[in-house]
């Protein structure tokens, strides 16, 4: 299974524990894992269901492409890495 992960600064707002989970591609695997922690949802991507522009995530090193639907496909022992863009001096 894939595994999925984000940063502790996310974790201030909402809680977000390392999980696995299943699926062939990023929204598949954010599915199964908001099915678990629907607070996550909201936090992660916007009302349409693309990824909020704060956000990124990074499937085995390599940012996602595709922000809107999150097609992008995953090996089944991906790592996903969740992270909320910082900015600041």
């Amino acid at each position: 299974m894939a595994t999925i992960s984000f940063t502790a600064n996310i974790q201030r707002h909402v809680t977000c524990p390392d999980e696995s989970v299943s699926g062939g591609t990023v929204a598949e695997l954010l599915e199964d894992y908001f099915a678990r922690h629907p607070r996550a949802r909201g936090y992660v991507l916007d009302d349409q269901g693309a990824l909020r522009h704060h956000m990124n995530i990074y499937v085995d090193g390599e940012a996602l492409r595709d922000r809107v639907r999150q097609s992008d496909a995953v090996a089944p022992d991906a790592e996903l890495h969740v992270f909320q863009a910082l900015s600041g001096g």
